[in-house]
């Protein structure tokens, strides 16, 4: 098994930038795929990206592409999102999950941290 937790949210004006990592403790995060997903207030649980166990292979939301970054440091047991050019629209809870291999659906997702808040103001 494999533990996960979420730091780096906060809030920004629109326009700026934040990072979130997610750490892992437990199995190596190495054995894992990582996505993140994220929910705002009265909306469902949304897919935001994803990068596979190597970091090879990555996958984004439309909503996000250009805007954010996956990456991973196995080393360090740690993923993370780099966000730019937030948005009001990017408030939400993020999450970051992990999964054998990269995917897109969270019910494919066995392992998830316990969000962190991200807050945009315009």
């Amino acid at each position: 098994q494999v533990q996960l937790e979420e730091s780096g949210g906060g809030s920004v004006q629109a326009g700026g930038s934040l990072r979130l990592s997610c750490a892992a403790s437990g199995r190596g995060l190495s054995n894992y795929a990582v996505g993140w997903f994220r929910q705002a207030p009265g909306k469902e649980r949304e897919f935001v990206t994803a990068i596979s166990r190597s970091g090879i292979s990555t996958s984004f939301a439309d909503s996000v592409k250009g805007r954010f970054t996956i990456s991973r440091d196995n080393a360090k047991n740690t993923a993370y999102l780099q966000m730019a050019s937030l948005k009001p629209e990017d408030t939400a809870v993020y999450y970051c999950a992990a999964a054998p291999r990269i995917r897109i659906r969270e019910d494919e997702y066995n392992y998830w941290g316990q969000g962190t808040q991200v807050t945009v103001s315009s």
